[in-house]
């Protein structure tokens, strides 16, 4: 019973179903591949993340440089155990590169764009302008990177919305990292004053509402520079240091603002609105007919 089981199968199992070069696929060596794969999947998977919190997470490396190491050993990983697979299945390289060229022409036009972000999620892992963590601003999306992988970024905004973005707008487009060499960055807040305020009492006050928020550096400490005579103001600048603000960059300038309204207030300084002054010279006469002046 089990002889007339076994032997449809094996010739099933064995049946020859595509030719390449001298290498025959059969079905069980299809099977064999499939499953081999699956378990380099699995395997490379398991590895990465027993590499990345049990080995590479006791160095001091930070989390961005340990996520790509990983990243990459992970690649190499599968495309070592693709190839081990192949060689147990019995399947000839030499056999498969005349149909991957002809594939590769066939599909390259169609998956330029896939190929292209998955370059550049190599270049992203290899050159590392971008990390996890790092605050950035490309393509008029602005946030935290949350996850890179080979084909796309994705980035979580203030408003907890993760965005999407292919990898081949960070090689193609200006990227702004605030976070990439150092937290520490400086902005600008600009203010203008009525002309009858003194100059230098404004000067006091930015300083003052300044040193007086948790968010603002006092090393390096806070400048104020008078920019020019407005049309109807005079103009500041206050500059200010802040390792938060790549985080919460409206926050930290709204709690600013609220601490410059108060010492105006407190100074008694006025922020003029934009005003123009019209002057009308005598108008001529207006005649009007049947009426003599």
């Amino acid at each position: 019973m089990l002889d007339e089981i076994a032997v449809p199968l094996a010739r099933i199992l064995n049946y020859p179903l595509v030719t390449l070069g001298d290498s025959v696929l059969t079905l069980s060596g299809m099977l064999t591949f499939l499953a081999l794969i699956l378990a380099v999947f699995v395997g490379e998977h398991v590895l990465r993340r027993y590499i990345v919190r049990r080995l590479l997470s006791r160095t001091r490396l930070d989390l961005g440089l340990q996520y790509a190491m990983a990243r990459m050993l992970g690649y190499c990983l599968l495309v070592l155990g693709v190839y081990i697979s192949l060689q147990i299945v019995g399947l000839d390289l030499g056999s498969l590169a005349f149909i991957a060229g002809a594939i590769g022409v066939g599909i390259g036009f169609g998956l330029q764009n896939i190929i292209n972000n998955f370059v550049s999620g190599i270049i992203i892992l290899a050159e590392r302008p971008i990390s996890l963590g790092d605050r950035i601003e490309v393509g008029g999306v602005a946030g935290q990177v949350e996850k890179i992988s080979l084909r796309s970024t994705t980035v979580i905004t203030n408003d907890n919305i993760a965005m999407i973005v292919p990898n081949g707008e960070f090689i193609s487009s200006t990227v702004t990292n605030w976070s990439h060499r150092d937290d520490k960055t400086r902005f600008r807040i600009p203010v203008g004053v009525h002309y009858n305020s003194d100059v230098h009492l404004v000067e006091k006050a930015l300083l003052e509402a300044a040193s007086e928020c948790e968010d603002v550096l006092k090393n390096p400490g806070p400048a104020v520079r008078f920019l020019e005579f407005g049309d109807s103001s005079l103009n500041f600048e206050l500059r200010v240091w802040s390792v938060t603000i790549y985080k919460h960059p409206n926050l930290v300038r709204s709690k600013v603002n609220f601490l410059i309204w108060d010492k105006f207030k407190k100074y008694d300084i006025e922020i003029p609105y934009p005003q123009q002054d019209l002057y009308i010279k005598e108008l001529p006469p207006i005649e009007t007919p049947g009426i003599k002046n």
